[in-house]
C-alpha cells in the first residue's frame, strides 16, 4: 500500500492496539502499511512504547544486567583483537594511486593572495596554516581598515558603509568601510531599522510559533495522560 494512502477505520484502531507493544515492523506488516507511514501516523496521534517493551530485549536498547543474545553474538570479549591490529598504514590493491602523497595539496588548494567571494563578501588568502576557513581567508574589507588603523578594537567589527557594499577589488576603500561595535551592527540590522514591514511579519512570525508550540505541548500532555 502507497505511504500516501489513506488510514481506514480499522487500520487506525489496529496501529493504538498494536504499536505499543510490538516492532514497528510487525505493526507494519500486520495493518499492511509501509513502515516510515506506520511511524509517521504513530508520531501524528502521539502513540508511544510501552514501558514493558521498552523494558523487553525486543526494544534493542543496551540496559544493564540484561544480555541479548543479538548482541551477545557480536560483542567483543576480555582478550579479542580488532582485524586491523598491527596492520597501520594498510593498503588495499588499487588504492595506492588515489592515496594523498606527502606535500601533495588538494585540487582545491589556492595559493597566497589569491581571492574569493564568500558570503557576498571579497576574501584574501593571507597564510596557510592548518584550522578553519577564518583562519586563512581574512575579508579584504578588514584588510584595507587594518592596513591603515591597525589591529581591529575588541568588540567591534569592520563594515561597509550603508549602501556602499561591494566585492570589487578596486573598489574596496577607506571611504567605502567603517569600523563599529557588534552592538552598533546588531542595531543597524534588526528588522525594525531595516523595514517596518518585515518587523511586523518577523513579530507575527514569532506569535505564530508560539502558539503552535503551545498546541504541541497540549496535544502531548493529553496524549501522556491518555497512555497512563
Amino acid at each position: 500500500m502507497s505511504r500516501r494512502a489513506p488510514w481506514t477505520p480499522q487500520q487506525l484502531r489496529l496501529l493504538r492496539e498494536l504499536y505499543p507493544d510490538l516492532l514497528g515492523e510487525t505493526v507494519a506488516r500486520e495493518i499492511g502499511r509501509p513502515l516510515e507511514s506506520v511511524y509517521a501516523k504513530a508520531a501524528e496521534l502521539g502513540l508511544r512504547k510501552s514501558e514493558a517493551f521498552l523494558a523487553s530485549d525486543r526494544a534493542g536498547r543496551i540496559q544493564r544486567g540484561k544480555h541479548s543474545p543479538a548482541m551477545v553474538a557480536t560483542q567483543f570479549r576480555r582478550g579479542d583483537s580488532p582485524w586491523n591490529k598491527g596492520l597501520k598504514g594498510l593498503c588495499y590493491e588499487g588504492s595506492k594511486a588515489t592515496q594523498f602523497q606527502q606535500g601533495q595539496k588538494p585540487h582545491t588548494w589556492m595559493p597566497i593572495g589569491s581571492h574569493r567571494i564568500a558570503m557576498g563578501n571579497l576574501e584574501r588568502k593571507v597564510n596557510d596554516l592548518p584550522g578553519g576557513n577564518h583562519v586563512r581567508w581574512h575579508p579584504v574589507h578588514r584588510l584595507v581598515w587594518e592596513a591603515a588603523h591597525g589591529p581591529v578594537p575588541a568588540g567591534h567589527i569592520v563594515v561597509f558603509r550603508p549602501g556602499m557594499h561591494t566585492a570589487q577589488l578596486e573598489a574596496i576603500t577607506l571611504d567605502r568601510i567603517e569600523c563599529i561595535t557588534r552592538a552598533e551592527n546588531a542595531a543597524r540590522n534588526h528588522p525594525r531599522n531595516r523595514s517596518p514591514e518585515l518587523a511586523k511579519l518577523v513579530q507575527l512570525k514569532g506569535a505564530i510559533t508560539r502558539q503552535v508550540n503551545r498546541i504541541n505541548r497540549e496535544a502531548d500532555q493529553v496524549s501522556q495522560g491518555a497512555s497512563t
